[in-house]
């Protein structure tokens, strides 16, 4: 391995060491407003943030700030690059990291999830599988939870059979592609079927790199590099790709199963930290993981193989994969990945929250209830899931605590009588009933008091569960 590495050759400063300065003595310094912003240094500040991006700023891209507009894409550039694999609206978007660790800053492109076919299926079956990863999808706290990708593999290692099954997947789903065949004959039969499609070629290795790599630059096409256990090789082979000019690259330093799993996270911890702390660019690269091989594994039940599957999945994620191939299509096993994934990829900075405002359920009248809570979103869909099931006629006053469920609001003075006094006001809560009676969340009894000399309503203190509504309006409300 060449000891010199990409930081002493390119002294790129993280994004936590960009000042908005720096960002700012780039930018037009117009204060036009065309990004939204009160001014450029406003719109520096959140860019840094990584709440905007540099095509938020519409006079940066003009022929005038063309140098301008350079020097910021190298600035803001991640030490991981981003890889875009498919087209149109579905195009997944994989890499683009900053930092090592959560806490430093947001992690961005959530780690899309890949499901197997191969060309062998049988074409009804094929179709059927294809079909299932298509309408796959849970919501979670108000979130739409759905896989993203179809890896094709060869299993047959014939071109006309691969490039059969490719056909016949492109015009069942408009979801990318990832097109798995170490044969570059194969790997071409497959291309011609979906080159309009931008797929990941799957994959170059040390005896294929050349003809892998002339197929993505004549395709135009993102190109995976496998390399298993030995990092020395897959540095190797990115740096002559890089020469040969495939620049579209995703890593892959294998993945293993039981005894090997250790080394595994090992090898994609070190290829993440050369990248994010030494700015190393031949490791500047997305990276894949393949929990489906604990499938090739000894004697095992199919349950204990997906379990495996399950658990080596959310250990890749969480040690820094960028894009996942997984084979089992059961709920235990995908929805721990997806819900993993949403909490992993929000920002720590922000908790998930609602839109404030007044929600309606059923069809209320001027004699319904009046309910009130925080706009946290776990809290907000809780609570609407426990009265749709009920099937109530109310209102419900949701309060902006910034994000903050119940409890934490009233510890942290989010949720208060004047917060309460103030949402009513604003809402005209009001004008939607002929009582002037509010029920508060049980977690936030000791604000009665003060809440009805505040809002001038009477309160009721509810449940501390919102599954106990339904029995306390039974009783209660008259």
């Amino acid at each position: 391995m060449n000891g010199t590495t990409a930081m002493e050759n390119n002294p790129k400063k993280s994004i936590k060491e960009i000042s908005p300065i720096d960002v700012y003595k780039l930018l037009p310094k117009t204060n036009c407003g065309d990004c939204k912003e009160a001014n450029c240094m406003a719109f520096a500040t959140r860019l840094v943030n990584g709440e905007l991006m540099l095509t938020d700023c519409p006079v940066l891209h003009t022929a005038e700030y063309a140098l301008a507009h350079e020097a910021l894409s190298h600035l803001m550039a991640p030490p991981v690059r981003a890889v875009t694999i498919g087209n149109g609206d579905q195009a997944i978007m994989i890499g683009g990291k900053y930092v090592l660790w959560r806490h430093e800053f947001t992690y961005h492109n959530p780690t899309p999830i890949a499901i197997d076919v191969h060309d062998l299926m049988p074409e009804n079956e094929l179709r059927e599988r294809v079909a299932a990863i298509g309408q796959f999808s849970y919501n979670y706290i108000g979130r739409k939870l759905v896989l993203n990708a179809v890896a094709i593999r060869s299993v047959s290692k014939d071109p006309a059979t691969f490039a059969a099954a490719v056909k016949t997947v492109a015009g069942a789903t408009g979801l990318p592609l990832i097109l798995c065949a170490l044969d570059p004959a194969v790997m071409e039969a497959g291309l011609k079927e979906a080159n309009d499609r931008c797929p990941l070629i799957y994959a170059a290795m040390e005896s294929s790199w050349k003809a892998m790599a002339d197929l993505a630059l004549a395709h135009k096409a993102p190109l995976a590099v496998f390399a298993p256990g030995d990092l020395s090789l897959l540095r190797s082979l990115v740096r002559t790709l890089l020469a040969y000019g495939v620049h579209e690259l995703v890593l892959d330093p294998g993945t293993y199963a039981d005894d090997g799993l250790a080394a595994t996270l090992t090898n994609f911890t070190a290829i993440r930290s050369q990248a994010c702390r030494q700015f190393d660019e031949l490791f500047g690269f997305p990276l894949i993981g393949i929990p489906m091989t604990v499938w090739t594994g000894g004697e095992l039940s199919e349950d204990v193989l997906k379990w495996k599957e399950a658990v080596t999945a959310s250990m890749l994620m969480s040690r820094y994969a960028d894009l996942l191939i997984m084979h089992s299509m059961d709920g235990w096993v995908l929805l721990p990945e997806l819900i993993w994934r949403f909490n992993i990829y929000t920002d720590p900075r922000k908790p998930v929250s609602v839109e404030s405002g007044i929600k309606t359920f059923g069809r209320p009248d001027r004699k319904s209830p009046m309910l009130i809570t925080t706009n946290y979103a776990l809290t907000y869909f809780t609570v609407e899931s426990d009265i749709k099931a009920a099937n109530l006629d109310c209102y419900l006053v949701v309060v902006d605590t910034g994000g903050l469920s119940v409890e934490s609001a009233v510890a942290g003075r989010y949720f208060t009588a004047e917060s309460i006094a103030n949402a009513l006001n604003e809402y005209t809560a009001g004008s939607l009933v002929d009582h002037t009676t509010l029920i508060i969340p049980g977690l936030s009894a000791r604000l009665s008091g003060e809440t009805e000399e505040a809002t001038g309503w009477k309160i009721l203190v509810g449940p501390k569960d919102s599954s106990g509504i339904p029995q306390f309006l039974r009783e209660h409300w008259h």
